[in-house]
């Protein structure tokens, strides 16, 4: 692993180049998205400590009890296109790590970054193997849920898959860690410092076109806060719309056309509920890549709980606004939502920031943070919705969730002879 790491740090641009080539996101965020992966890749130096036992000598008189991690055997990793080199990042440096050999079955939409990310692994020394590549769709898919030598399944992707893989691998008694989808909140409250909040806004909402599973997607304006829409406004029009090699990039394209076009639709079923579109990026031509599958900047405002704009994960560069009156109201829009990736509030009071992250229902809080996605010694911890399985991606769940616990208890020490068999069943106490 600590070669491993070295060489993903060497190779950082051509995988980005990749990723941008297949994906469309900019370079620079392409570099995020290596580097982020990466940080797992680090972690995984240092998981022997996470993998260790618990021992306790003389549980009862001459008796010793232990537990061990063992590694599960094979197990697999199914990958979603918007981020093709942490996702996988996320799961084999683990896997491997504690013990097992890992599937890894990238996007078919861009598989490149996970193939050179294999290369690199054999490179640092990987024994053949213990990492191998799968490429497919639905019927590759369902071959992993149905293999008997799978053990378990890491998915990230949309819920219609999530639920598919979970169901199906449960079925057959693998383990699963299903992140799905999202509609990630940021509350803003009117003593939230302006500029900072607006600029963590348009970068957390239009970043890698909003094809995040933690893209603040739904902001919550309460109260006064209501009045920055036009500000908003006004930095999402400044933002460069072209293709992802361009040095002056903001936003790259959609992953294709489909995507677009549900995009599209869902926009205007926003508008056709009643929403006002304050800036549409339907139509944006970008000189030089006019077939592209671009859509810029686009925000709508007035958007309410009951229409299909909000209670469906649009993923891509579309800001959602409401409205609440208070803090409170702010908490109940958030938490009726049915996704529970992240959660954010905007603040200068720590009192309303410590009621936030009490009663939010969201397995990630941030606080004065956009995109609260944690370093990989903790765990991503999507909840709700957003995640099927009972135990998260990376950090200890992550150790947790490749090794199964053996436990031990041994007897060493001289026995009564002809005391005869007693069927009772054995404590560690004398029974009197």
């Amino acid at each position: 692993m600590f070669k491993l790491q070295e060489l993903i740090r060497r190779n950082t641009d051509r995988l980005a180049m990749s990723i941008t080539t297949e994906q469309g996101k900019t370079l620079k965020d392409a570099q995020g998205d290596v580097f982020r992966g990466l940080e797992v890749v680090e972690h995984a130096c240092g998981m022997a400590t996470l993998q260790m036992g618990e021992y306790v000598p003389n549980v009862s008189s001459g008796i010793d009890t232990y537990s061990m991690r063992e590694p599960l055997g094979v197990c697999a990793g199914i990958c979603p296109f918007n981020f093709p080199a942490m996702i996988p990042l996320w799961m084999f440096p683990i896997a491997i790590t504690c013990g097992n050999t890992f599937v890894l079955k990238p996007s078919e939409k861009d598989p490149g970054a996970s193939i050179m990310l294999a290369e690199l692994a054999m490179e640092a020394g990987l024994p053949d193997g213990v990492l191998n590549i799968v490429h497919g769709t639905s019927d590759i898919v369902n071959a992993i849920c149905d293999d008997d030598n799978i053990r378990a399944i890491s998915f990230v992707g949309s819920n219609t898959a999530g639920m598919h893989i979970y169901g199906r691998a449960s079925a057959k008694g693998k383990r699963v860690q299903s992140n799905m989808g999202a509609k990630n909140h940021g509350v803003v409250l009117p003593d939230a410092n302006l500029d900072a909040t607006l600029n963590a806004l348009v970068a957390a909402g239009f970043g890698a076109a909003g094809q995040r599973c933690m893209a603040l997607s739904t902001v919550v304006f309460v109260g006064g806060s209501k009045s920055w829409e036009d500000k908003l406004v006004d930095r999402a029009k400044a933002l460069k719309v072209t293709a992802g090699t361009e040095p002056e990039a903001d936003l790259g394209p959609v992953i294709s056309k489909q995507a677009k076009e549900r995009i599209c639709r869902l926009i205007q079923t926003g508008v056709e509920s009643g929403a006002r579109l304050l800036l549409d990026g339907r139509n944006i031509m970008v000189p030089g890549y006019e077939h592209g599958n671009f859509i810029g900047p686009t925000i709508l405002s007035g958007v309410t709980a009951d229409m299909e704009c909000y209670k469906e994960e649009i993923f891509g560069p579309v800001l959602i606004c409401m409205e609440a009156d208070s803090l409170e109201e702010a908490i109940q829009i958030v938490n009726k939502n049915k996704y529970g990736n992240g959660a954010s509030i905007f603040t200068s009071s720590g009192a309303a920031a410590r009621k936030f992250q009490t009663e939010i229902e969201a397995g990630q809080v941030g606080i004065n943070v956009p995109i609260p996605v944690p370093l990989p010694f903790f765990s991503f911890t999507g909840s709700k919705a957003s995640f099927a399985g009972d135990l998260n991606f990376y950090g200890k769940a992550g150790v947790n969730f490749y090794t199964q616990i053996k436990t031990v208890t041994q007897q060493w020490k001289d026995l009564p002879s002809g005391s005869g068999v007693s069927l009772a069943m054995p404590t560690s106490q004398k029974l009197t």
